[in-house]
């Protein structure tokens, strides 16, 4: 690859990077993932050596904790708000579900409406359902800010 190219190249993963990192405090924008895929493109483009392999794997790691992590906090908020554990978990799934066949957004609209429809009452959602969701994106801002979610 020309020096100039592949200069260019990482200069734009960088940035990406850091502005990525810059919208963690945006709650619903999935900023480990991103940074994710952009360490994985830059492996990709770069070649992977065993260095990369390696710290790749360790990257890979950090995210998925990073994920668990955030989940389980916006699930404890969410409890903590009056969400039952059935609707956070038929949440979880959606959200799960949502993103693998729509896309990120088809799982937020996924979870939101799995947080909702157990909470809501059979003559039309209550209260409570409208202060779950709520806490969902505050739990997640917490954790964002510490670059984590």
């Amino acid at each position: 690859m020309d020096p100039r190219v592949e200069l260019l190249v990482n200069l734009l993963i960088l940035l990406g990077m850091l502005v990525t990192l810059c919208g963690l405090i945006v709650p619903v924008f999935p900023g480990l993932v991103v940074i994710w895929a952009l360490a994985l493109l830059y492996g990709i483009l770069s070649g992977f050596g065993m260095l990369g392999v390696v710290l790749f794997v360790i990257i890979t790691a950090l995210a998925i904790l990073g994920e668990i992590s955030d989940n389980l906090l916006m699930s404890r908020k969410a409890r903590q708000e009056g969400a039952r554990w059935l609707s956070i978990a038929i949440a979880f799934v959606a959200g799960i579900v949502g993103s693998m066949v729509f896309s990120p957004l088809g799982g937020i609209a996924a979870a939101l409406g799995g947080l909702f429809w157990p909470n809501s009452s059979p003559a039309g959602i209550t209260e409570q359902p409208w202060r779950s969701p709520k806490a969902w994106p505050l739990a997640g801002a917490g954790l964002s800010c510490c670059g984590l979610g």
